[in-house]
């Protein structure tokens, strides 16, 4: 399995305790695949350079997981018919390049 970083932009109407359970459901979601999370990193609420579906700001989070390949396709189609998710972006993670 290879190592994704998914950020995510959640709506800003959210109160603390839905992007909670949002993000739990994320998760449970991961591992559903037979993947795993990593780390969470809350960002917090910040401003969008555009509005997106009527929004000008949305709650960012970054979450380092371990996903099948084969699942990968299934998953990100799971998160554009997620309500709760204005935008997303995922990537591999590379390895880092070491210096002699």
């Amino acid at each position: 399995m290879k190592n994704y970083e998914l950020l995510t932009v959640f709506k800003p109407s959210l109160d603390s305790e839905e992007l909670d359970s949002v993000i739990e459901k994320v998760s449970e979601e991961i591992k559903s695949y037979k993947g795993s999370v990593e780390s969470i990193d809350k960002m917090g609420r910040k401003k969008l350079a555009y509005d997106v579906q009527g929004y000008r700001d949305g709650y960012f989070t970054t979450m380092i997981i371990s996903v099948p390949a084969e699942s990968i396709v299934e998953f990100k189609r799971n998160l554009k018919l997620n309500d709760n998710v204005l935008r997303f972006m995922f990537m591999e993670v590379s390895k880092k390049a070491q210096t002699v």
